[in-house]
């Protein structure tokens, strides 16, 4: 059965978008710690990141450092943080997170965003991601 982030790249689940090449794909997550929280992914479904063969691995950080550049770029903050964790889904994914302070990156408080604010943010890191 296929993961529900397996089904985002198919498109059968709706996503809001930020990047994709042909073997990865980025997304903002629907419950972000802060606005601009990003998921990266392999298209290839993988459970454990450490499972993933070493050119797909090193291809994945490639991507979410593009795509943590791009992000940057749109959100305003200190730093993007980068985590590997979670449970729910088994599908390799990394979390960039905008960060102002280390309680953004604890995964206990979450923001509020309107499918618009959603969807003109995911425009804008798609733009500078284009221009990377």
């Amino acid at each position: 059965m296929s993961s529900i982030f397996t089904k985002i790249i198919l498109g059968e689940i709706p996503c809001y978008k930020v990047a994709e090449n042909d073997d990865f794909f980025a997304f903002l997550d629907i419950s972000p710690n802060t606005k601009g929280h990003t998921l990266c992914i392999p298209k290839k479904e993988v459970d454990k990141i450490f499972d993933l063969d070493e050119a797909t691995y090193n291809g994945l950080m490639s991507f979410s450092r593009k795509v943590a550049i791009a992000l940057k770029k749109v959100v305003a903050c200190d730093r993007i943080g980068m985590s590997v964790i979670g449970l729910e889904v088994p599908h390799t994914h990394v979390h960039l997170i905008p960060l102002n302070s280390m309680e953004d990156a604890r995964f206990i408080q979450k923001t509020k965003m309107t499918s618009a604010e959603f969807e003109d943010l995911a425009e804008a890191i798609r733009f500078q991601y284009a221009q990377l």
